[in-house]
């Protein structure tokens, strides 16, 4: 309780930050900084005043970054020890071996449609690496969590493609998502008839006779804004709540 209380102090303090200067980490000579006059005061209190809210509803989002955190951190860790090399050779085998398995229990399309995931899987993965070993915060947030979260939804999404028992648990929630998002994200202007027109989830579209193609690029296309919002909760947990070196 008490490091939550903390949290949601410095939480409060980084809203106040974005208007008056000292508020989250206070000079350690100046001190923090505070309002002398009374218009001051009023601009102040009355600022703080709108943060509380917004603190409310930020907290339980900076704990599923502290969550995230956690979790980077370990393949982070991971890869310190395998290196990028051998983060890639380790997903190319996994992935390769589900080619090949594909290959000779399942048709041609299904070979091509798992080949197709597999380099994407494994060059989101090595890259994933190495965008999480270079770079600041802002080269995390943009690549590394969006190609993490690539490698990571791909592998149920084929493992149900090549596995009938395992399509009302992965690809029959996806048709759902896919659904809702079209009649609520892209409904603006029309645009969901116009994607529904042109692809299709089984097939991607009338050209590409891949099955389940179309589901493979609708996770990778997931993936990527996902990442986006787990990496900027991270980036807010690293600066209310600082890990240690």
């Amino acid at each position: 309780m008490e490091a939550l209380a903390l949290d949601v102090v410095r939480l409060h303090e980084t809203w106040m930050e974005t208007v008056f200067p000292r508020q989250l980490d206070p000079s350690t000579v100046l001190g923090k900084w505070k309002p002398e006059t009374l218009p001051q005061r009023a601009a102040y209190y009355l600022w703080g005043a709108l943060g509380a809210p917004l603190v409310a509803l930020v907290y339980p989002f900076l704990l599923v970054g502290f969550a995230t955190r956690f979790y980077a951190r370990k393949f982070d860790s991971a890869v310190t020890r395998l290196g990028v090399a051998g983060v890639i050779l380790a997903a190319a085998l996994g992935w390769g071996a589900l080619t090949l398995f594909t290959y000779f229990q399942l048709g041609l399309a299904d070979v091509l449609a798992v080949g197709i995931a597999s380099v994407v899987a494994v060059v989101a993965a090595g890259l994933a690496a190495v965008t999480s070993k270079t770079g600041g915060r802002l080269t995390s947030v943009l690549l590394a969590y969006p190609l993490a979260m690539t490698a990571l939804f791909l592998p149920p999404v084929v493992a149900a493609l090549v596995t009938p028992s395992l399509e009302p648990y992965v690809l029959d929630p996806s048709y759902a998502l896919a659904v809702w998002i079209l009649d609520t994200v892209f409904a603006v202007g029309g645009l969901n008839e116009v994607i529904r027109g042109a692809f299709d989830l089984e097939t991607f579209g009338a050209g590409v006779g891949l099955p389940g193609i179309g589901y493979l690029l609708m996770w990778i296309g997931i993936s990527i804004p996902i990442g986006w919002f787990l990496g900027a909760l991270v980036a807010l947990a690293d600066l209310v709540r600082p890990a240690p070196e």
